[in-house]
């Protein structure tokens, strides 16, 4: 059971990891974004990525682990946020966060609530639909945006294809215990 439960724990605290990444990005690209509409966006959906590191944080130490338990999600997975935190051009920001990364990280989380244990998971699973259903309100709110300035669609279209397949073809963003990752597991607090 213990093994479950920290099973548990750290795909939490994965999804975690992933939310402040999201979080710290989009507050980097706040003061850095020139154009209005995109800005406020952003500012909004920092808001957004802050409640779910927050909740997923809190719901680690519900799993025995500590509070805020963070772990950096497999290298591939990685990269790509690292390559999205690295887009300077507005509609390349618009197209490779909300086109290219956030649809397979709700397909990740509706994942995790196909496969849960409805009864001994119950809080997590009411955790991540909340999220998934911000994510999707986020996904809305960016298609909106592009539908409404169309200078900010993205004129690399097979950029953002091929970043969304790479993203695809991550199996698993938990990092294995044997990939010489658990060395880097952290506490932050966000």
């Amino acid at each position: 059971m213990t093994s479950i439960i920290r099973g548990r724990a750290e795909r939490l605290a994965t999804f975690r990891s992933i939310a402040v990444q999201l979080m710290e990005t989009l507050a980097r690209w706040v003061p850095a974004t020139p154009e209005m509409e995109p800005k406020v966006l952003f500012g909004r959906h920092i808001w957004d990525f802050a409640q779910h590191a927050d909740m997923l944080g809190k719901r680690t130490f519900e799993l025995r682990a500590p509070l805020h338990y963070t772990l950096p999600p497999a290298e591939d997975y990685q990269a790509l946020l690292t390559e999205l935190a690295a887009a300077t051009a507005t509609a390349e920001r618009l197209a490779l966060l909300y086109t290219g990364f956030l649809p397979g990280l709700k397909a990740r989380y509706a994942n995790y609530l196909e496969t849960a244990d409805a009864i001994l998971d119950e809080p997590s699973i009411r955790m991540i639909g909340r999220i998934s259903a911000d994510v999707a309100r986020m996904l809305e709110e960016s298609r909106e945006l592009t539908a409404e300035f169309t200078q900010f669609k993205c004129a690399d279209s097979k950029r953002i294809v091929e970043f969304a397949e790479r993203e695809g073809m991550v199996t698993d963003v938990v990092a294995s215990r044997g990939s010489g990752r658990s060395g880097s597991e952290h506490r932050t607090g966000a």
